[in-house]
């Protein structure tokens, strides 16, 4: 009888592939909050992942195709819990308050993937650019569909209302994680809702009239 002979010391076990994208992947975030996109190399991800450079270039091409994929991972994740804020709240100041409470809990998870959007030093990069620009509208677009239902504000009016609300959030959030002494992300994320709310609930119902 044959036993299958243990991985050797130092190399990780042969996964099935789609398995060991994603530890790739969470790998590759790990190195990248850690050192930003331009110190990190693709020998600090296959180290951290326990393979040869060869198994990684098997997966991805380079290591800015490896930073996008990792960047439209944790975007997608985000626009998710976004709109689904959208759809199960029941009125818009529950809307908003989701909405700011998503960034806040996005900017404290653990595995700090905020980090790929706002500190990889990839501001200049233009494939970057243009996805944070493709999430920002779709989120903006959702909420602006919400304001302009209830309040009768043409698209376009909505929309920079939606982008508004979205530029509060994330630049409070980025501030509130930064803070060396800081309120409970519950207590902070109530503040900017408050704030926010009080703003966009000028705009009332279209039965209330303007």
């Amino acid at each position: 009888m044959t036993t299958a002979s243990a991985p050797e010391p130092g190399r990780a076990k042969r996964l099935p592939r789609e398995q060991r994208r994603t530890q790739l992947l969470d790998c590759a975030l790990r190195v990248f909050v850690a050192k930003g996109f331009h110190a990190a190399s693709m020998d600090d991800i296959a180290e951290a992942a326990e393979v040869s450079k060869p198994v990684l270039y098997q997966h991805f091409p380079g290591k800015h195709e490896l930073f996008l994929d990792l960047l439209e991972t944790h975007l997608g994740q985000l626009q998710t819990e976004l709109t689904s804020v959208l759809a199960d709240s029941e009125t818009n100041k529950e809307r908003v308050s989701g909405t700011v409470t998503a960034f806040y809990e996005f900017i404290a998870r653990k595995d700090e993937a905020y980090r790929l959007i706002f500190t990889a030093g990839m501001d200049n990069d233009d494939d970057v650019s243009e996805r944070l620009e493709r999430f920002y509208d779709a989120v903006a677009g959702a909420i602006a569909e919400v304001i302009a239902d209830d309040t009768g504000q043409p698209m376009a009016e909505a929309t920079m209302l939606g982008h508004g609300l979205l530029g509060m959030a994330t630049a409070a959030a980025r501030h509130w994680s930064k803070l060396s002494e800081r309120p409970d992300l519950l207590t902070s994320a109530q503040l900017t809702s408050r704030l926010a709310w009080r703003g966009i609930s000028g705009f009332p119902k279209e039965s209330e009239g303007q």
